[in-house]
């Protein structure tokens, strides 16, 4: 085996910790410094295996998990950016991963086949608790306030040119003027219940194919802003294009869309061992609005900032971690 030289040695340590602190995945151990959550609960001699799934809030929630644990002591395990819903929720269920943030209608829809949707965030969260807990041995913590969940948008001044802020209005625009209410949307929005088709119905209203664009998901924001080829289009209302382009989500007054707040899914006899997880998380929870979500996205997707810094920066802020 061929020797490393003193300054390669340096420099080979120095790798070491800078992918240890910049990797999406990987294993590290207690060097964030401490803050709030330090006096809330203490972790230390714990190791925690935090995952998420691969696009950009999931991998910002990951890192926030993953550093606000650390700050209390534990040894944290990262699987940040596992490829979709399916995957990092199998790894829960076979504790590969001990925890991660899931979207509570993905929960009730998705990993636990209800087809009847739960309007109400509340009793969406502790039905789909209560029985997560019994089938599975997961327990969902308190939810977020923020609401993941489909939207409809328009461009700022046009929302207001058309005098349209809320879903009623829009169906009253698309029955009066369907060209004025012209509308993109990705081909799986189109052809759900809890989409298209479903929205329609709910708010009363049958715009005319002609007036419809299906589009790739991303390019649906982009459409909006530019008001080519639609005027109003399905968004996700945590995403940092809202806030960088100028969009207005339409108030769903209504309440048809169902809500998909983010919450801590964790192994039950995870919990059962680490108790003090539900309180060092909870005022992670309570702060994660639409608008912090927004900015947080827009950080890595507009500004190009990495997962794990605006993570830190945003706990720090906050005074959750030390600086």
């Amino acid at each position: 085996m061929k020797k490393l030289t003193p300054l390669a040695l340096l420099g080979a340590a120095a790798l070491l910790l800078t992918g240890c602190s910049l990797s999406a995945s990987g294993d590290t151990g207690g060097t964030v410094a401490a803050g709030s959550l330090a006096k809330i609960g203490d972790l230390s001699g714990a190791t925690i295996a935090v995952g998420s799934k691969e696009f950009t809030e999931q991998q910002i929630l990951c890192e926030i998990t993953a550093q606000a644990l650390e700050s209390t002591g534990a040894k944290v395990k990262r699987e940040c950016g596992m490829s979709g819903s399916a995957t990092v929720r199998s790894a829960l269920e076979s504790g590969s991963i001990d925890m991660y943030w899931e979207y509570t209608g993905t929960g009730w829809i998705t990993h636990l086949g209800k087809t009847d949707p739960i309007v109400d965030p509340v009793e969406l969260w502790e039905t789909l608790d209560k029985t997560d807990q019994a089938k599975n041995g997961i327990t969902w913590l308190k939810p977020a306030p923020a609401n993941n969940t489909y939207a409809v948008a328009v461009e700022a001044k046009k929302g207001k040119e058309l005098g349209v802020s809320t879903l009623s209005e829009y169906a009253a625009l698309a029955n009066k003027d369907a060209a004025a209410a012209s509308f993109c949307g990705a081909a799986e929005f189109f052809g759900r219940n809890d989409g298209w088709p479903g929205l329609e119905k709910a708010y009363g209203f049958d715009l005319p194919r002609d007036n419809t664009s299906e589009l790739a998901a991303g390019a649906v924001y982009n459409g909006i802003a530019k008001q080519n080829p639609c005027n109003f289009g399905e968004i996700f209302a945590t995403d940092g294009r809202v806030q960088a382009l100028g969009l207005t989500v339409l108030k769903d007054d209504k309440k048809f869309f169902t809500p998909y707040n983010p919450a801590v899914a964790v192994r039950s006899d995870v919990l059962k061992k680490n108790p003090q997880l539900a309180d060092i998380m909870a005022p992670i929870s309570e702060a994660l609005t639409d608008e912090a979500l927004q900015k947080l996205n827009a950080q890595v997707d507009v500004d190009g900032s990495t997962p794990a810094d605006v993570a830190k920066k945003w706990l720090q802020d906050e005074g959750f971690i030390g600086a």
